[in-house]
Order: C-alpha cells, then sequence, then structure tokens
C-alpha cells in the first residue's frame, strides 16, 4: 500500500504545482495595469457579495422574525396547549435560523445542493456526537405526546422543584420557588422519576406531632380536632381528618395526622397547623418531648 499511497502523493503535488505554476506565468505575462485591473475587479467582486450577504443577514432576521411572530399568533388561535405551543415554536426557531444561513452561502456562491449532501453524508457522524442532543429532542417528543405535565405545572423531577414555564426542543424550564430558572434535559426528564403535584385538585397533608411520655394521648387527639375545625380549607373528602398514635419513639410519642385540602391552600394550613399546635398544645398541658439519654455510672 506504501508505493501507491506515495505515488498518489506526488501526482497530486505535481497538480498542484502545475496549477500553481500557470497562475504564476499568467500573472506574470500581465503588464501592471492588467494585474491592477484583475485585484479590482476581485475587490469589487468581494465587495458587492458582503453587501450582499449584510443585506440579507438584516433584511433575511427582520422579514423572518415577522413569519414567526405570524406562526406565533396562528398557534395562539388554533391550539390552546402552552406546552405545544413553546415546542413548535422552538423548532420554527432554528429552521428559520438554517434557511437563512443557506440563503447566505447561496450569495457567496456555494452550491447549495453540494452543501447539503455534504451536510446529509456527515448526518451520522453528527448524530452520534449529538446522541444526547438527540435523545433531548426524543424526550421532549415523548413529554408532549404522553403529557406527564404540562406549562404551568408544579413538578419535581431530577432533584428539581418548582413551576413548569416552557417546554424547549431540547429543555424544559422551570422556574423554583426562589426565583431560579432550571434548565432540565428532555431526555433525562422523560425517563426519570416526575412527580406533579399540580395534576390533582385535591393533595393529603401528612403530618406528625410528638408530645411526651405521660401525657394523654385522648386529649391531645381531641385538641387536633378541634383546630382542624376550625379551619376551613381542611375537606372532608374524598377522606376526613385521620389522627393515630403512629409511633411510640425513644422519647416521644408521635401523632400521625392526615388530612385533605386543595392544592393551593397545602402549605398554607401546613405552616398555620403548625404554630396552632405549638401554641395550644402547652394551654393543655400537653408538652413536647425533649430527646433524653440514660447514662449508667459504675464504680468499681
Amino acid at each position: 500500500m506504501f508505493p501507491f499511497q506515495f505515488l498518489n502523493e506526488v501526482a497530486a503535488d505535481t497538480v498542484a504545482t502545475a496549477g500553481f505554476s500557470e497562475m504564476m506565468s499568467t500573472i506574470s505575462g500581465m503588464s501592471p495595469d492588467e494585474i491592477k485591473q484583475a485585484l479590482t475587479a476581485l475587490v469589487l467582486s468581494l465587495t458587492v457579495k458582503i453587501i450582499k450577504v449584510l443585506f440579507i443577514w438584516f433584511v433575511g432576521r427582520w422579514v423572518l422574525k415577522r413569519i414567526v411572530k405570524l406562526i406565533v399568533l396562528l398557534l395562539q388561535k388554533h391550539i390552546d396547549n402552552d406546552s405545544v405551543r413553546t415546542f413548535v415554536i422552538s423548532i420554527v426557531d432554528v429552521v428559520v435560523m438554517i434557511l437563512l444561513i443557506l440563503m447566505i452561502i447561496g450569495v457567496l456562491g456555494i452550491d447549495t445542493s453540494s452543501f447539503i449532501a455534504i451536510f446529509a453524508s456527515a448526518g451520522v457522524a453528527i448524530g452520534m456526537a449529538l446522541s444526547g442532543t438527540l435523545q433531548n429532542f426524543a424526550g421532549g417528543v415523548m413529554i408532549l405526546l404522553f403529557r406527564p405535565f404540562k406549562v404551568g405545572d408544579f413538578i419535581e423531577a431530577q432533584g428539581v422543584a418548582g413551576t413548569v414555564k416552557q417546554i424547549q426542543i431540547f429543555n424544559t424550564v422551570v422556574h423554583t420557588g426562589d426565583n431560579k430558572v432550571i434548565l432540565l434535559p428532555n431526555g433525562a426528564v422523560s425517563t426519570g422519576i416526575i412527580n406533579n403535584y399540580s395534576r390533582e385538585p385535591k393533595r393529603r397533608l401528612d403530618m406528625t406531632f410528638s408530645i411526651s411520655y405521660g401525657n394523654d394521648f385522648e386529649k391531645a387527639k381531641e385538641v387536633l380536632l378541634k383546630l382542624i375545625a376550625q379551619d376551613s380549607r381542611i375537606l372532608n373528602e374524598p377522606a376526613e381528618p385521620f389522627i393515630v398514635l403512629g409511633e411510640m419513639g425513644a422519647s416521644s410519642i408521635d401523632i400521625i395526622v392526615r388530612v385533605w385540602c386543595n392544592q393551593a391552600d397545602y402549605w398554607g394550613i401546613k405552616f398555620d397547623l403548625n404554630q396552632k399546635v405549638y401554641e395550644t398544645f402547652p394551654q393543655e398541658g400537653l408538652e413536647f418531648p425533649f430527646q433524653t439519654f440514660t447514662v449508667n455510672v459504675t464504680k468499681e
């Protein structure tokens, strides 16, 4: 193989040298005025192409932005799902940018058909290199098809909890409670565990309150039922409030409380009930336990 490779390299160098020699012989046969005219024509040609490229870039961007806005208006009229709209708009933005780049390549004199053919032939290699990105795109399609969540839902996925603002081509945009913007890859989200807290209108609130040993459990239960009855946000459907002695710990009696409420009232009830129990239990003679240890000292 080495002799053939060497001969191919020699042949290529010979062709390149011949082309360069031919160009130099052409230039050497020209007068200074002809060389000046040729350079001037070359500069003018490049200037015209640059002006055309800039014109197409700015005007094309302006026109394509108007087209995208028109598509957005059409989507808003015919598609009520915000998730689908944001996903389609992301795809349109990418397609529009590709079309604009192809137009500029055509103005520069590059054959776009050959460019597309080269791009297609490199598609396999690009696909392998961007396997994670393609997985995110497929994940976005799966999210739109099976709809585990939609724009506006409060979810927990990949260790992040927040409100879904956008479902883009490759990422899902989530705003957290402390106003951080998190981009979650669609591939990981679609294949991972998703907690959608907004899917059902009602939610069960589970809480645990502890009292010391020697306190009356029935009295504590009665106080909790009274506090629950005073809160109109707590529902009796799909089940009435549930209070039981859950566990006898090392230094406390743990009381489990389960109540139902609307999604919007979940955190308000949780914080308010904590405060009411903290203020009411001591007034009713119920003590909060402290962790205790028994130490035995042996004298030898």
